[in-house]
């Protein structure tokens, strides 16, 4: 647990790492959980488009995630397969409480470009969170096919990560994205302390 701890810390920021039982319970759930990833995937796809509709201004957002929403829905195309391949269905898309308590963070007043680092720094943070949940599948499933199947997410999601992380120090000077992104951190590790271990959801 240490070590993994420090690797979520070093690579990703995270304060604190996924439950080592949520593993388990997913493994037991993978009709819920593919289903549950498939609609994270979509999310991430539509929330780019409204990230690139709202700052239509900001060009190198625009440019850097254009790419993402092709990425992203591919993504969702290929949990769909994975589902029909196993003659499962797309369930139905559930209340999203981890991403729904982030939004609660975000700030509300204040200047738009405060509101929209906020929107970067949740991106950023839901493709951290991704990233390690996907790393431990990999790592932790009993199925070799499934531990390479979140493998190429998991590798993907780094790279979401750090492209939300440079668009913030694109836009915004560094020592205000780093203070921000400290205090996104604390707030997220009391999200992850309160939630309930559930199996059936990717966050």
């Amino acid at each position: 647990m240490e070590s993994l701890q420090t690797d979520v810390k070093n690579i990703l920021g995270l304060q604190l790492p996924s439950d080592p039982r949520w593993v388990n319970l997913a493994e037991m759930q993978l009709e819920e959980i593919l289903t549950d990833h498939a609609y994270c995937e979509q999310k991430a796809a539509t929330t780019c488009i409204t990230l690139i509709q709202r700052y239509s201004d900001k060009e190198k957002l625009v440019t850097e995630l254009s790419p993402i929403v092709t990425e992203e829905w591919g993504h969702f195309r290929l949990v769909l397969a994975e589902l029909h391949k196993r003659k499962l269905t797309l369930g139905k898309q559930r209340k999203d409480i981890y991403v729904n308590k982030l939004i609660e963070f975000q700030k509300k007043g204040g200047s738009a470009e405060e509101r929209m680092l906020d929107h970067l720094l949740t991106m950023a943070l839901i493709e951290a969170r991704s990233c390690e949940r996907f790393k431990r599948l990999s790592e932790g499933l009993d199925d070799d096919y499934m531990r390479r199947f979140y493998r190429k997410f998991m590798e993907s999601e780094a790279g979401h990560y750090t492209l939300f992380i440079d668009l913030c120090d694109t836009y915004f000077p560094k020592t205000k994205v780093r203070k921000r992104w400290k205090e996104w951190l604390a707030y997220e590790k009391k999200v992850m302390d309160e939630m309930e271990v559930r199996g059936d959801r990717v966050h």
